[in-house]
């Protein structure tokens, strides 16, 4: 018997469906067939096609239950759920014990958020058929919708059992590892499947991720490389043995992973901006570049590789082009703090300080709450002696960070400033008694409140009492 026969078949009685829908001419079928066609059509999301031959099937083959049960499918899938239940009950009473009766129930059920008894009419399936890869696999997702990660990993595990090549299961077995936080019960877990399954590339990928997660970097680079040659077209196992090769400052060995996967699929801007960051820490100045700017002609919305063009000229001084490049950044994305940041920083090595206090600004607004931000923009408003501003945001500051005395020093400098002397001395003894040493601090931001008789004597006080 010809191997290609049944697809043959399969072939013509789709272009004679198809025919027979452009001519209007009827032509018959057996339900095999209809339930073939129905099959296809459903499997490559031609809903309507479906339906016209569910429609043309049941005319004439009306007592198919087949068919019908293709009919519920449909009803599932619309929503139309009452309808959908009403034709299952009726083929309960003429097929109590089929299988695909109890699943489409069940669906009806998990579609009205039902999982508990979508799960329990699963079982009642699983009773009547040998084990089902495909019914663990429903119930299993039925237990995800209600967060229930052990027993869904349970179920997933039972479908590899029964199928080793089930690898939407082992991904679903992973998520359930992780989100339960057991990576080394997923290692383990893995290195079982891998010695039924030793050439299994999703495998290996998987547990070199979960190397990486455990920072088992050379573990990882094994996982990754027996993936290669499992696959040896594997994309994700190039690239990610390349990001493994960067953390070990292998930068030259992790190009050429990069490398690899650019011949095998051609390039990605993430994948040019990876080469690029790698002739960066190689010092290769030139090439670095030319890999930004392939990154960006490639996706020019990638803000990651403007930043790091911006970077580059901002090392070689030319702030000038930095300010540029950065700009486009945050262009892209104007809520990330990090950018505004380097925006600021740029913008202050060219004496631009209001735009440099515009950049903080911004950050903070967007997340930034660390004190060394809050600090910074301080000793700029400082700078441009806008003491009121510098004051409300060192308020704000202190109330984040009531311990800090960096912050305490300058706020007692800029109540001396604003003439509030009462203010000042009691924000300076906060300071002095949270860390003397930091006194520099005045010393530098405000020498001639420093240098004041007033402050020497006070301090000197301060000195003698402590001891």
């Amino acid at each position: 018997m010809n191997p290609n026969s049944s697809e043959e078949n399969q072939s013509f009685s789709l272009t004679k469906f198809e025919s027979m829908l452009k001519t209007n001419n009827i032509f018959f079928f057996d339900s095999i067939e209809f339930e073939n066609i129905i099959h296809h059509y459903l499997e490559i999301g031609k809903i309507p096609l479906a339906k016209k031959a569910i429609k043309l099937g049941l005319d004439q083959h009306p007592s198919s239950i087949n068919l019908k049960l293709f009919y519920v499918e449909i009803l599932i899938f619309e929503n139309k759920l009452s309808q959908a239940e009403k034709l299952l009950n009726n083929l309960f009473r003429l097929e109590p014990n089929n299988e695909e009766l109890f699943i489409q129930k069940a669906n009806i059920y998990s579609k009205r958020d039902n999982h508990v008894e979508a799960i329990r009419i699963f079982g009642e399936a699983l009773k009547l058929s040998e084990e089902s890869s495909e019914l663990h696999s429903l119930i299993g997702m039925e237990y995800l919708f209600l967060d229930n990660y052990t027993k869904a990993k349970f179920h997933f595990m039972k479908c590899i059992e029964l199928d080793l090549e089930d690898y939407s299961s082992l991904y679903n077995i992973i998520y359930c590892f992780d989100f339960l936080g057991e990576n080394k019960e997923a290692i383990q877990y893995l290195t079982w499947y891998l010695d039924q399954n030793p050439y299994c590339e999703v495998a290996w990928h998987q547990l070199g991720k979960l190397y990486v997660d455990n920072s088992e970097l050379e573990k990882a680079l094994t996982a990754y490389e027996f993936a290669i040659i499992s696959d040896d077209t594997f994309i994700g196992a190039y690239l990610e043995k390349a990001k493994v090769l960067e953390k070990l400052g292998r930068f030259i060995e992790s190009i050429e992973q990069y490398e690899i996967s650019i011949a095998i699929e051609g390039g990605s801007a993430i994948t040019f901006l990876k080469i690029g960051c790698c002739y960066d820490k190689l010092n290769k100045n030139d090439k670095a570049l030319k890999y930004f700017f392939k990154s960006v002609k490639e996706d020019p919305a990638l803000d990651k590789a403007w930043i790091e063009i911006s970077k580059f000229y901002f090392k070689k001084k030319d702030n000038l082009k930095a300010l540029f490049y950065v700009n486009k950044a945050i262009n892209i994305d104007e809520q990330n703090p990090q950018f505004w940041l380097y925006y600021s920083r740029i913008n202050k090595s060219l004496n631009y300080y209001n735009e440099a206090k515009k950049g903080l600004k911004r950050a903070i607004e967007f997340g930034d709450n660390r004190a060394e931000t809050f600090i910074e923009i301080a000793d700029i408003l400082i700078h441009l002696k806008q003491f009121e501003s510098a004051k409300f945001n060192l308020i704000k500051a202190l109330k984040i960070y009531p311990e800090n005395e960096e912050i305490e020093f300058r706020i007692c400098g800029v109540f001396f400033k604003l003439n509030n002397s009462q203010k000042g001395f009691l924000h300076l003894l906060k300071a002095l008694h949270k860390n003397h040493e930091n006194i520099f601090i005045l010393e530098e931001l405000f020498p001639e409140i420093y240098n004041d008789k007033k402050i020497i004597n006070f301090i000197n006080n301060y000195k003698k009492s402590s001891k």
